[in-house]
């Protein structure tokens, strides 16, 4: 195999990875805003059946660590290795750059919003929540929509790729 031929490969490859933990995180977030999902962990108490940890039973962590630390990296990646291709550059610029800005939304998320919500020893009280729900919320929206666009983007260099064959 040549180099360019496994770069091109790689590229595919990776794209191939990007497009589906993109999916996965787009579906995963979209599922969770519409049935409340940070709702009914907030309000939880804890339980044997239900504590209040990161990757206890209804807490989306186990649902999303398997696959969301490679959203940006295959993104990434995807751009590195398709660079050579000037008809997808700007795609896959747009899908590791709102990639990336989701993955920092979400560390954001994770270090300073999760933990007062959903692990504490006890649920807030409804007073304290609202707020951070709404916050969760809002940032959680971001997080939707860099998605949707790195996920588009994605898709869009996909397709520019095959045409081309």
């Amino acid at each position: 195999m040549t180099s360019v031929v496994r770069r091109e490969t790689l590229a595919d490859r990776l794209l191939d990875v990007a497009e589906f933990t993109h999916a996965h995180w787009f579906f995963g977030n979209v599922y969770e805003a519409l049935v409340k999902i940070p709702h009914r962990v907030a309000a939880s108490e804890a339980s044997q059946e239900l504590p209040r940890t990161p990757f206890g039973a209804g807490s989306p962590g186990r649902y999303y660590v398997p696959i969301a630390p490679l959203n940006a990296p295959a993104a990434l990646g995807a751009l590195v290795a398709g660079w050579n291709r000037p008809g997808t550059r700007a795609s896959l610029i747009a899908a590791a750059a709102s990639s990336a800005v989701g993955a920092a939304v979400t560390a954001y998320v994770l270090r300073f919003l999760n933990p007062k919500l959903f692990f504490s020893p006890q649920p807030l009280s409804e007073d304290q929540r609202r707020p951070l729900l709404a916050q969760w919320y809002r940032m959680h929206a971001v997080r939707l929509a860099a998605s949707a666009v790195s996920l588009a983007a994605i898709h869009h260099a996909r397709t520019i790729r095959l045409r081309s064959r």
